[in-house]
């Protein structure tokens, strides 16, 4: 970790890895200063890990990366303990949170953190790239709260690319907030709605049946990706109602 004038860089990294016996070793798991990744318990086959925020932030001029590796045949679920706070800081710099995940062939990675919630003048960039092998298997969740309760929130854009075995099956990026293109919050945009998520999975057997497009209850889309893969874009009037709608869409996956 390292502290400047602007702000604070530090990067966690986990590393998954079959053990040769049916479950899964972390050969690397490492943190600093805010970021502490901690290895939890986990179902057979599988290890977990929880990411627990020792610090406030990320704070305007913070600039926070974290870096998840899954080998061939290691399954890793990363979850964090608390939702992720963005906030202003004394720096006039915006901060960045860039999550940089890989899975290899007949690796499996479900990651699952809580929601980012977007504080009053804060500004926040998010950059999360998931490059995955062909027989590759992913649930990454993301969710974002626009505001605490009744506060507008700070701004926030966030770019989210999947590539699986070196072809990109989506790269979208989503800017809400002051400074945001105008429409954001428009009736073509979020609609007024404060919490937005998206959901991708990715399984093999998707090749050979892909997902069918559809609509979810009032707020969320089911879109097939070019690949074996999904994607769920969903919006809601609050956290506890994206995540409901969510976890229903990938329950209907099986």
């Amino acid at each position: 970790m390292s502290a400047t004038a602007t702000g604070v860089r530090a990067t966690a990294r986990i590393v998954a890895r079959a053990d040769g016996r049916g479950g899964t070793a972390l050969p690397v798991l490492a943190g600093e200063g805010p970021l502490a990744p901690r290895r939890t318990r986990g179902s057979a086959g599988e290890a977990r890990v929880t990411l627990v925020g020792a610090m406030s932030g990320p704070l305007g001029g913070d600039h926070f990366t974290v870096e998840a590796g899954v080998e061939e045949g290691a399954r890793l679920h990363v979850g964090s303990a608390a939702a992720t706070l963005a906030l202003p800081g004394q720096a006039k710099d915006g901060a960045r949170y860039d999550v940089r995940l890989s899975v290899a062939d007949g690796g499996e990675l479900c990651w699952l953190p809580e929601q980012l919630i977007s504080a009053r003048d804060s500004d926040l960039h998010v950059r999360t790239r998931a490059d995955l092998g062909p027989g590759a298997r992913l649930v990454l969740r993301e969710e974002q709260v626009l505001g605490r309760t009744g506060e507008e929130p700070g701004r926030l854009t966030s770019r989210l690319s999947v590539r699986i075995a070196g072809r990109t099956v989506l790269d979208q990026e989503l800017s809400c907030g002051p400074g945001a293109p105008g429409g954001w919050d428009g009736p073509a945009g979020l609609g007024g709605h404060r919490a937005v998520g998206q959901l991708v999975v990715v399984r093999p057997e998707f090749a050979e049946r892909p997902v069918a497009s559809r609509v979810v209850g009032e707020g969320a889309v089911v879109l097939p990706l070019a690949g074996p893969a999904a994607l769920v874009t969903a919006v809601a009037p609050d956290a506890r109602s994206l995540r409901r709608t969510l976890e229903k869409v990938l329950a209907s996956f099986g």
